[in-house]
């Protein structure tokens, strides 16, 4: 069962209000306890003044994630240029790097003969595969066209009209 905070607050206001107008001097016992018109109000009154504070920092929270949505992209941009400005300025100078909270770019493992021949093995089938061509392979194609097809005007009876090209 989820508990509506907000609810419970409005509940517990009207409960002080009528202890107020009904219940101003007489003892009331629950759960054998015995309790003054004042502890229940007291009790009650943190329950409101709990939501309220909620209420307030939910309203505080709303307020700083509009401005950090709005203020964020911005600020990231600039951190991503002073970073890549760091770099450039610095190398890969690890100490200076970590200074920054920044770590060295790792320098590629070179390929094994084994690995560069898979990999041109696996290229080599991607293209055949998806059928692709570089530059060249796509001027030397040429289309020929081996027969015309030709609408027949609007009242002529439809008869085979393909006709070879001989050119």
């Amino acid at each position: 069962m989820a508990v509506n905070f907000t609810q419970n607050a409005s509940l517990a206001a009207q409960l002080i209000a009528g202890t107020k107008k009904h219940l101003p001097t007489t003892s009331v016992t629950l759960s054998g306890v015995v309790y003054t018109p004042a502890q229940l109000e007291t009790s009650l009154q943190t329950l409101v003044d709990l939501n309220t504070a909620l209420e307030a920092a939910r309203a505080t929270a709303r307020t700083k994630a509009a401005a950090q949505k709005a203020q964020s992209p911005p600020l990231r941009g600039q951190m991503s240029a002073f970073v890549a400005y760091v770099k450039v300025t610095f190398g890969n100078t690890p100490d200076v790097l970590a200074d920054f909270g920044l770590t060295p770019r790792k320098a590629p493992t070179p390929l094994t003969v084994e690995q560069k021949a898979e990999a041109t093995a696996k290229r080599a089938a991607t293209r055949a595969a998806r059928h692709t061509m570089g530059k060249l392979q796509k001027k030397a194609v040429k289309g020929t066209i081996t027969t015309i097809v030709t609408q027949p005007p609007a009242g002529a009876a439809p008869a085979g009209t393909a006709r070879a090209n001989t050119s």
